[in-house]
Order: C-alpha cells, then sequence, then structure tokens
C-alpha cells in the first residue's frame, strides 16, 4: 500500500510558478511510474503528465507542454510538479498517482492516489 500526500498548492497570479510536491510512503517508490491529474470544479479529472520509474521518461498533456515539468527523486520518494506560466484554465486540485506500469494516462489505470493540493490562479 502505497500512500501519497501532495503539498506546495495556492493562490497565484497568471504568469506566475508553482512547484507541487507529492512524498510517498509505504511501498517502493522507485517500482511505480508517477502521474499528474487535475480537477476543476464540474469538470472531470484530467491527465497532466507523467514520469517513468527512473524518471528518465516523461509525457505531458498537450495542455501544459512546454509550461509544466515533472521530475522525481527516487532517494527522497518525491515527485515534482513544476508549473510555470500558469493560466487561469490551470486552477483546479492537483493530484498525484502511482500506477505500476509506464505510459498510462487515465485515472483508472492508476492505483493510488493523494487527497489533492489545490492550485488557483488569478487573472
Amino acid at each position: 500500500q502505497v500512500q501519497l500526500v501532495e503539498s506546495g498548492g495556492g493562490l497565484v497570479q497568471a504568469g506566475a510558478s508553482l512547484r507541487l510536491s507529492c512524498a510517498a510512503s509505504g511501498g517502493t517508490f522507485s517500482r511505480y511510474s508517477m502521474g499528474w491529474f487535475r480537477q476543476a470544479p464540474g469538470k472531470e479529472r484530467e491527465f497532466v503528465g507523467l514520469i517513468s520509474m527512473s524518471g528518465g521518461n516523461t509525457y505531458y498533456a498537450n495542455s501544459v507542454k512546454g509550461r509544466f515539468t515533472i521530475s522525481r527523486d527516487n532517494a527522497k520518494n518525491t515527485v515534482y510538479l513544476q508549473m510555470n506560466s500558469l493560466k487561469p484554465e490551470d486552477t483546479a486540485v492537483y493530484y498525484c498517482a502511482a500506477a505500476r506500469n509506464f505510459g498510462l494516462t487515465t485515472p483508472p489505470a492508476y492505483e493510488f492516489w493523494g487527497q489533492g493540493t489545490q492550485v488557483t490562479v488569478s487573472s
């Protein structure tokens, strides 16, 4: 059983940056591919990006490509989401999730989830 805890959310102005962290415990972190998802009010949870077990491969949704970067530190059991040039449409609750396989972009494919952290971008 893997427990995930996100942190780093907040209220920022458009154009600002934020870095989210997701700390894992209770499992072998390096065995899991990690994904980031987000959910805005009234909308379905959507894929943001993912990173492979080793951190050598990443994949992003088109809406965030070039602005967001995912990294991980397996020694610290932590995955990060660096968000630059934030836009009001990035406002959502952001979740990290763990999957046993790489390359998965749909929520049901992820086995473990954090509780989420709110990101609000004002215009």
